[in-house]
């Protein structure tokens, strides 16, 4: 898996600050724009997330290049529907050679399982190839390809949606390769914007475990660990 940020709001915390601002503010924009100092931006901002003002985050956006995650994680990606995304067709992109796919650790783990596995998915591309040789439509062939195979995905998300994101998939119960990449794009993102970011994660960090009774006990643990993520 590689995770990139492509592009993101011109100084995020400055705008988000700028707007939250203006919802308190008599004065024009031009001249809190002048008003508006980096100290400021800081305490204000801690003071406004603290409070549950969320909505002036949605003015801050992060675009992500993501490449070789399964499609079995981006079907989950997909399901966080306040972002845009724009992810490679196995419709118009066709496997001359063998598709590259995702083997999960506790496959890689047990080599005579790890071969079974590797045979399945050269059989199954085997079976494409020879679907498209015959004149099947690759979007017609796909359909054998199993939830394995990588994809490359463009997806944007404004910073409201990405504190969201990340309380839900950097939690020690999401499904791992998700949780992964929920991970990398936290680390990527917590430099540009460290105010926004500094309590993004899972639920856990700023309360109790929201999973109940299916925590993962390990709330100290986890919360230690995210003071440390870069």
């Amino acid at each position: 898996m590689k995770v990139t940020l492509l592009q993101h709001t011109p100084d995020p915390e400055r705008t988000v600050a700028l707007a939250a601002r203006l919802c308190y503010s008599p004065a024009d924009i031009d001249e809190l724009r002048k008003q508006l100092s980096a100290a400021d931006t800081t305490a204000f901002l801690d003071k406004i997330i603290s409070l549950g003002h969320h909505s002036v985050l949605e003015h801050a956006s992060f675009t992500f290049g993501i490449d070789g995650i399964s499609r079995a994680a981006s079907h989950q990606l997909v399901r966080h529907r306040i972002a845009s995304f724009s992810q490679q067709s196995q419709r118009y992109v066709s496997h001359a050679e063998r598709f590259a796919a995702v083997i999960p650790d506790s496959i890689a783990a047990q080599p005579e399982l790890l071969a079974r596995f590797d045979a399945q998915l050269t059989a199954l591309h085997g079976c494409y190839r020879e679907l498209v040789e015959a004149g099947i439509p690759a979007e017609d062939a796909r359909y054998i390809l199993p939830n394995a195979t990588t994809t490359k995905i463009i997806v944007t998300m404004n910073a409201r949606e990405l504190r969201h994101f990340f309380a839900l998939r950097c939690c020690e119960r999401a499904q791992w390769e998700i949780r992964a990449l929920a991970l990398e794009m936290l680390s990527l993102v917590r430099p540009v914007a460290p105010v926004v970011f500094k309590f993004a994660g899972p639920g856990c960090l700023s309360g109790p475990c929201p999973e109940g009774q299916f925590c993962c006990g390990k709330t100290a643990e986890v919360r230690e660990r995210f003071k440390t993520l870069t």
